[in-house]
C-alpha cells in the first residue's frame, strides 16, 4: 500500500506531540476524548450500512463491533439512525500507520482499512444469495466522502476513477447532491461501487488506498459534525445550545451585521417573535443596535462565547438572519440577487484576503458568489474606523455558502491568534477545511442556506 501512487501529495506521515495519540492509560475524560479525535493524518472511512444489516456487525450487546475494534486496533463508531434514512454512517478511523497484514500476500495496511475490510465482509455476508456461486453475487457498497477528498479518486480528467473501472470491472459512480442520502453532511460526495463481490472488494480496496493516501482537510471535525449536521427535507437537524459538551477553551466570538433599516422589521417581527426565535434555535446573542444607524443602514451584533471544537451558534444565528438582513434586488419576477454586508475588524481581512490575493480568490471559485473587501471611501457610516466590510453577493443559495466560508475563516483566525487552534493540530491556516460541517441548528438547504420554517 505504501507504495500507491498519488497524483495529489502522498501524506507526510505526520507523528503527534501529544503522547495521548500513541495510547497508554487514559487518565481522564478529557484525555479520552482528545484519544478519540481523528488527527489531520489519520486514515478515515464512512461506510453506509443499511439500517437492516446493522446487527451483523453490532451484534448482541455489542460484541461484534467490540471484537472488530479489538482485532483491527481501529476504532469504529456506528451513528445513530436518521429519521427517514434507509443507512447508518459507520465510521472507521485510525493512525495511518501501517500495521496491519491484509490479504493473502499479507501487506501491511493502516487499521482503519483492515477493519473496513472486515466490516465490509460481513455486510456483505448478509446479502441474500441467488446463485449457488456466491462470487458472482451482485452487490452494492456506498462511502461518503468529503468534497475536498473525492478528486484523489477522480483524478485529473477522470482518469484516476476510470483506471480503476478498467482494472477490476466495477461500476464506480461519485453520484450528484440528488443521491446523497440524509445520513450525509453539506460537503459530502457520494462514492458507489457496483458489482459481483470479487469485483467490488478489488475496486473497494484501491480507492480506499487512494483515500488512506490523501487526508481530508476537514477530517477532524467529523466526529462532532456527524451528530449535528444531518441532511433532511426541512434542512439541518441536531446542536443544541453554546454549552452542549464544550470541549476546549471557550472564547468569544462576533460578528457585525450592516443591515438596511428597511429591514429591521423582517429581523426583529411582530413582538420580537422572529428574534427571539432565532437567540433561542441558535443560541448566540442578537442585538440590533438601531440607535447607531445612520442614513439607511444599521447593525445587528451577533455573538457567542464559543469552543473551538464545537458547532458554532454566532455562525449558525447569522445564516439564520442572512435572508432577512440582506438587500434583495429583483432582476426578474423570481429572479433575486441578495447583498450581504459584514464589517470585519482591519487586523483580521488578512485571513479572507490570502498571499497575493489566493484566499479571496478560491472562496469566489468555490461559491461562485461576489466578494469585495470594500474601499474606506465605500464604507457605511455604521462602520468604525479600524473596520473593513467585505460585500457578498449572488443567489441565496451562493450567497449563504460565501458567507459560510467568509465566517468560518474569520472564526478560525480569532482561535488560530489565541494559541488554541494551531497548538491543537485541529486547524491549520493553510487548510481552511471547514467546509460547513461547523453549521449547527435546524433548518439548512444546500450550502448552510436557511430553508426551515420561521414564524412571520
Amino acid at each position: 500500500m505504501s507504495g500507491q501512487k498519488n497524483d495529489y501529495g502522498k501524506r507526510s506521515h505526520y507523528q503527534s506531540d501529544n503522547p495521548l495519540n500513541g495510547g497508554g492509560k487514559r487518565r481522564n475524560p478529557e484525555d479520552e476524548r482528545e484519544s478519540n479525535a481523528i488527527g489531520p493524518e489519520d486514515t478515515v472511512y464512512r461506510y453506509l450500512c443499511p439500517n437492516k444489516k446493522i446487527g451483523s456487525i453490532i451484534g448482541r450487546g455489542g460484541d461484534i463491533v467490540k471484537q472488530l475494534r479489538s482485532e483491527t486496533q481501529a476504532k469504529i463508531r456506528i451513528n445513530d439512525t436518521v429519521l427517514g434514512c434507509e443507512e447508518r454512517v459507520v465510521i472507521i478511523y485510525s493512525s495511518s500507520e501501517e500495521t496491519n497484514r491484509f490479504g493473502e500476500n499479507d501487506d501491511l495496511v493502516a487499521p482503519a482499512l483492515d477493519a473496513l475490510f472486515k466490516v465490509h465482509d460481513r455486510i456483505i455476508a448478509e446479502e441474500p444469495v441467488d446463485d449457488q456461486f456466491d462470487e458472482f453475487q451482485i452487490v452494492t457498497v456506498r462511502l461518503l466522502v468529503p468534497a475536498d477528498q473525492i478528486g484523489c479518486v477522480i483524478g485529473k480528467g477522470g482518469q484516476v476513477v476510470q483506471n480503476i473501472r478498467n482494472e477490476t470491472r466495477a461500476q464506480i459512480k461519485i453520484l450528484g447532491d440528488d443521491h446523497l442520502p440524509r445520513c450525509a453532511l453539506t460537503s459530502d460526495e457520494l462514492l458507489q461501487i457496483s458489482g459481483d463481490v470479487i469485483v467490488v472488494r478489488k475496486a473497494l480496496f484501491q480507492l480506499a488506498c487512494r483515500l488512506h493516501d490523501n487526508p481530508s482537510r476537514s477530517q477532524h471535525q467529523l466526529l462532532s459534525s456527524s451528530s449535528n449536521l444531518y441532511k433532511t427535507s426541512g434542512g439541518y437537524v441536531g446542536f443544541t445550545g453554546p454549552n452542549s459538551g464544550l470541549t476546549g477553551p471557550a472564547q468569544e466570538f462576533s460578528l457585525r451585521l450592516v443591515c438596511p433599516t428597511e429591514n429591521i422589521g423582517s429581523v426583529i417581527g411582530k413582538g420580537g417573535v422572529i428574534i427571539k426565535q432565532i437567540r433561542q434555535e441558535s443560541g448566540a446573542m442578537i442585538k440590533v443596535d438601531s440607535s447607531a444607524s445612520e442614513g439607511d443602514d444599521c447593525l445587528i451584533t451577533v455573538s457567542a462565547k464559543e469552543a473551538f471544537q464545537e458547532p458554532s451558534p454566532t455562525i449558525d444565528a447569522v445564516l439564520r438572519l442572512q435572508p432577512r438582513c440582506s438587500e434583495k434586488t429583483e432582476r426578474e419576477p423570481g429572479d433575486a440577487v441578495f447583498t450581504t454586508r459584514l464589517l470585519v475588524p482591519a487586523s483580521r481581512i488578512g485571513c479572507l484576503i490570502g498571499k497575493g490575493g489566493a484566499i479571496i480568490s478560491e472562496m469566489r471559485s468555490l461559491t461562485r458568489a461576489s466578494i469585495r473587501i470594500l474601499s474606506k471611501e465605500n464604507l457605511p457610516k455604521v462602520a468604525s474606523e479600524d473596520e473593513e466590510m467585505v460585500q457578498i453577493t449572488g443567489d441565496i443559495n451562493v450567497v449563504s455558502s460565501a458567507l459560510l466560508q467568509v465566517t468560518t475563516r474569520l472564526r478560525a483566525n480569532i482561535f488560530e491568534t489565541s494559541g488554541y487552534a494551531s497548538s491543537s493540530g485541529r486547524y491549520d491556516s493553510e487548510f481552511d477545511g471547514y467546509g460547513g460541517s461547523q453549521i449547527g441548528g435546524s433548518g439548512y438547504g444546500p450550502y448552510g442556506a436557511y430553508t426551515g420554517r420561521m414564524k412571520p
